[in-house]
């Protein structure tokens, strides 16, 4: 039996990475069947030698991650777990220094995986980006969050958030209401992102200034967008005829980020301009494609087993 010991500083490290109930270290213990135990300032790992020392390798990681200030949830837990195998805990330990803006209530807006930093990193070096993955990724979220930050530094004077009103599979029929009243259920993502990271009172007072708009892609035809960063949300729902004209409404000094999901395409058997505009655009400098995959999703672990059983169903269709 192989032992090693791994030195805890503070007492608020050991609780913050023991979790309610013990439960972290009860996930490590499963993931790489040794036993952990707390004597003192200190931990005890045992086990055979190769599960002993991805074990250290996780709890080093996630001790890192405390120290800047990261705390511990079951999805980057999960993430450290998974990214030991593949050696990259390093990289992942390094995600906790990257803040790409605040919330209205103070909460540091971080990419959580290394595809989600990529992505950051894309829209910071490239004028147009498409932003493809399952749900649960941080697209949108992201998206905004680099938004929000563009305008805050002063880098752009507008933020423009827009998405295709389709339907997702069912007909909602006449909405009651005006014009706003009857696009605001297909924008309310965009609108809940905007809440979380400027509050409320902000975003309508950015809204009556003109330095915010949220509205449907038809609304997009005709302009030039000059001096914005313009984010198209559920892309897998344009025809390749309305993302063409969205992206030449890019204007001087302007970002424009494309984020969609082209496993969950409502266009009843249509070609999508996401799906096209990815083959079209991929080798056009100044223009990233970033794709995601279910290692990326930062909801539910359910969620993530959901991706991937849809996935293996479909290779299994393709297959026959």
């Amino acid at each position: 039996m192989f032992e090693q010991i791994i030195n805890v500083d503070r007492m608020e490290q050991a609780v913050a990475l023991f979790g309610n109930f013990d439960e972290n270290i009860r996930s490590i213990e499963k993931e790489y069947g040794v036993s952990i135990i707390n004597r003192g300032s200190d931990l005890k790992i045992t086990g055979d030698p190769e599960p002993v020392g991805k074990a250290v390798r996780a709890i080093t990681t996630l001790l890192s991650m405390i120290n800047k200030g990261e705390a511990l949830t079951e999805q980057n837990i999960r993430y450290v777990l998974s990214s030991v195998v593949e050696g990259s805990e390093q990289k992942v330990a390094n995600l906790a220094s990257d803040c790409i803006c605040i919330t209205s209530k103070g909460r540091p807006i971080r990419p959580k995986t290394l595809g989600q930093k990529k992505y950051v990193e894309a829209i910071e070096d490239n004028t147009i980006v498409l932003g493809v993955g399952p749900a649960g990724t941080g697209k949108t979220y992201l998206a905004v969050a680099m938004a929000v930050n563009a305008f805050r530094a002063q880098e752009v004077n507008r933020i423009i958030l827009t998405r295709p009103a389709v339907e997702a599979g069912e007909k909602l029929g006449f909405l009651p209401g005006d014009l706003q009243s009857k696009v605001d259920p297909y924008l309310r993502p965009l609108y809940d992102a905007l809440f979380d990271m400027l509050g409320s009172e902000s975003y309508h007072k950015y809204v009556e200034r003109g330095n915010i708009e949220v509205a449907p892609l038809a609304y997009m035809r005709g302009r030039t967008l000059d001096d914005s960063f313009i984010i198209l949300d559920e892309a897998q729902n344009t025809t390749p005829e309305q993302m063409k004209m969205f992206l030449t409404r890019l204007g001087f000094q302007s970002k424009i980020v494309v984020t969609g999901d082209i496993t969950q395409i409502d266009l009843d058997g249509r070609r999508s301009g996401l799906v096209e505009a990815m083959k079209v655009l991929k080798n056009i400098d100044d223009i990233a494609v970033c794709t995601f995959n279910a290692k990326d999703v930062v909801r539910h672990k359910l969620v993530q087993d959901i991706i991937k059983a849809y996935e293996k169903h479909e290779e299994g269709r393709r297959s026959k």
